[in-house]
């Protein structure tokens, strides 16, 4: 495990892999820290869907994107439905939703881009954030993976998109799984259960824990499953392994909200940049 927290100029937080070489792509998780949002999204809500003040957010994604050396209008980022679209971005996207949401590329829960200086940025409140580098083929990308992307496999598909868009060679991609929501706090229903016996058959005893009566899911675990199948290597899938839940004080999490009778929070982001290759 490589991710750590390292505190920026700004005075916000990045949450890096160490394993993501400096000189190929910028990249950062953010944390709730830092931000003008007032409660229940404070601090640095990063989503303008959520019900925060626009202008709140705005403020918040400028400060977050000039931490990282870029202005909020470089930003490209979608419109999350749990589905499992995957959308290739180049110039012509550059700025698509950053300050207006109803111009985020609609109906997609991963992006993926060759172009250089182009960042890529999707919100996050528990779901699991997934990285994708391909230092080869110098390609990036970026998925949600709420439990319906998991078990529709966005992560595998992401980068099976990579593959035919960029030649990136599964065995090769380097992988982080950013804190989301660990199955020490995720418990979950019979639908949830039942799709997850349907989908991974094989892997139940490892995704599906039960203790005192109640069922809880291994989402990470799930996901590094799935790149498994579709040949990326173990020793190149760097998990985070931290849980938002339990760390409501740094991230945004639903779950823990939800726990404190609030009805609303909100996100964290994934960013990521392809350097220019100089």
């Amino acid at each position: 495990m490589s991710y750590f927290l390292k505190r920026t100029e700004n005075n916000l937080w990045h949450g890096k892999f160490s394993t993501f070489p400096d000189d190929i792509v910028t990249h950062a998780v953010s944390t709730r820290q830092g931000g003008v949002s007032h409660a229940p999204f404070d601090g640095l809500n990063l989503a303008l869907h959520v019900g925060d003040k626009a202008e709140n957010v705005i403020a918040n994604r400028k400060k977050f994107a000039q931490s990282l050396g870029f202005d909020i209008a470089d930003i490209v980022t979608p419109n999350q439905v749990h589905g499992e679209k995957i959308f290739r971005v180049d110039e012509l996207y550059r700025g698509r939703g950053s300050t207006n949401y109803a111009d985020s590329i609609p109906e997609t829960d991963a992006l993926i881009t060759d172009t250089p200086e182009l960042p890529l940025m999707l919100c996050f409140a528990d779901c699991v954030p997934i990285f994708f580098v391909d230092v080869d083929n110098r390609a990036i990308g970026l998925a949600h993976g709420g439990w319906r992307g998991t078990f529709k496999k966005i992560a595998a598909k992401t980068l099976l998109k990579m593959s035919d868009e960029f030649g990136t060679r599964p065995e090769n991609c380097l992988i982080g799984i950013a804190p989301s929501i660990g199955a020490c706090c995720y418990e979950v229903g019979g639908e949830v259960v039942s799709k997850c016996k349907e989908i991974f058959p094989a892997n139940v005893d490892e995704l599906l824990t039960e203790r005192d009566g109640k069922i809880s899911l291994d989402l990470w675990r799930a996901n590094v499953v799935q790149l498994l199948e579709v040949g990326a290597l173990a020793e190149n899938i760097d998990v985070a392994g931290e849980c938002t839940c339990c760390n409501d004080g740094w991230y945004f999490s639903y779950r823990a909200a939800h726990q404190k009778n609030l009805d609303r929070t909100g996100r964290i982001a994934a960013f990521i940049a392809l350097k220019a290759d100089v």
